[in-house]
């Protein structure tokens, strides 16, 4: 129930009203003490009496009777039409209804949009066997920061203007979910390869032999740069379907969660600090946090490091 913000009675009230009446006291005695007229006491008391506890309980504003209203019969028309794609216009020429009035109902019956009748694609999900076996890469563009803005306070007045842009690197491990991350200053070949080098490296130190890379469609990884560094590092290259971010999907949800707990987190007073406390975030992301696709798992889990090796890493 959605109580008026200057309703003088809820339910409890009328429970409490219809007690004090009945227990003897007097209905002009009970309306002083609650604040209303004698009227609205004999209402809910008649109330009371004709349904029960029932009947102090907010009723609906529905008429009984509507006339006007559609019938039925159309209704279910307007619904089958829908659903074989109609627009809503033809319809309601068809039917001899008003657009509005088709709308109206369509949208009552989750038909307002015509992508509503599209079935719910299903996206196949998959897994490499080994840590190493494939690398997913991406970028994220950043905003540097000059001081607090918008996305802390919520004031759009908080804005600065004209100040650049970071680029997040990112790399994740399909199958470990072991992620590494740079801050460069580009999002070209060279910072994409330099990226690439400096990934591998990582996961080397960790005991994992990198492969495969996959990456998306952008210019920097469809050059001759990023190519010849792939062949030297001996890796293979893999491109994710043009215009499908879905199907680079490990990349795209660990730029979620590290905008979330990490960029947007708290308030950087400068882009440095923002950068300074990458490495303590991505350190919890792969040794502490929980992952929700590894059974709660830390990431670090899969990769089966023995004692000596996380005394040695885990620092």
């Amino acid at each position: 129930m959605n109580v008026h913000q200057n309703a003088r009675l809820t339910v409890s009230c009328r429970v409490l009203l219809v007690e004090r009446v009945l227990g003897g006291r007097a209905k002009v005695q009970v309306a002083r003490e609650l604040g209303i007229s004698i009227k609205t006491v004999a209402k809910w008391l008649r109330r009371y009496r004709e349904q029960g506890m029932q009947g102090l309980r907010d009723r609906t504003s529905r008429p009984h009777r509507m006339p006007g209203a559609t019938a039925e019969l159309l209704k279910t028309a307007v619904v089958a039409l829908r659903r074989q794609r109609l627009t809503l216009t033809s319809i309601a020429v068809q039917l001899g209804l008003s657009r509005s009035t088709v709308a109206r109902i369509a949208k009552a019956a989750g038909l307002n949009r015509l992508t509503k009748l599209e079935a719910v694609p299903v996206y196949r999900r998959y897994e490499r066997a080994e840590p190493g076996e494939l690398l997913h890469l991406d970028v994220k563009k950043l905003g540097r920061i000059l001081k607090v803005g918008h996305r802390i306070t919520a004031d759009r007045r908080d804005h600065s203007r004209g100040v650049g842009w970071d680029y997040l690197h990112v790399a994740i491990d399909d199958t470990s979910r072991v992620a590494y991350a740079q801050i460069l200053p580009e999002e070209d070949a060279n910072c994409a390869v330099a990226f690439l080098r400096a990934a591998v490296a990582y996961y080397a130190g960790l005991g994992v032999q990198i492969k495969g890379v996959y990456t998306d469609n952008a210019k920097s990884y469809r050059g001759r740069d990023f190519a010849a560094a792939c062949a030297s590092l001996g890796l293979t290259h893999h491109y994710t379907r043009p215009y499908t971010p879905r199907t680079n999907g490990k990349a795209e949800r660990f730029i979620q969660s590290s905008l979330r707990e990490w960029a947007y987190a708290r308030a950087y007073a400068t882009s440095n600090q923002r950068a300074a406390a990458l490495p303590t975030w991505l350190h919890a992301y792969n040794w502490h946090r929980p992952h929700t696709s590894l059974a709660g798992l830390p990431p670090v889990s899969r990769l089966g490091l023995n004692r000596n090796n996380l005394l040695r890493l885990h620092t």
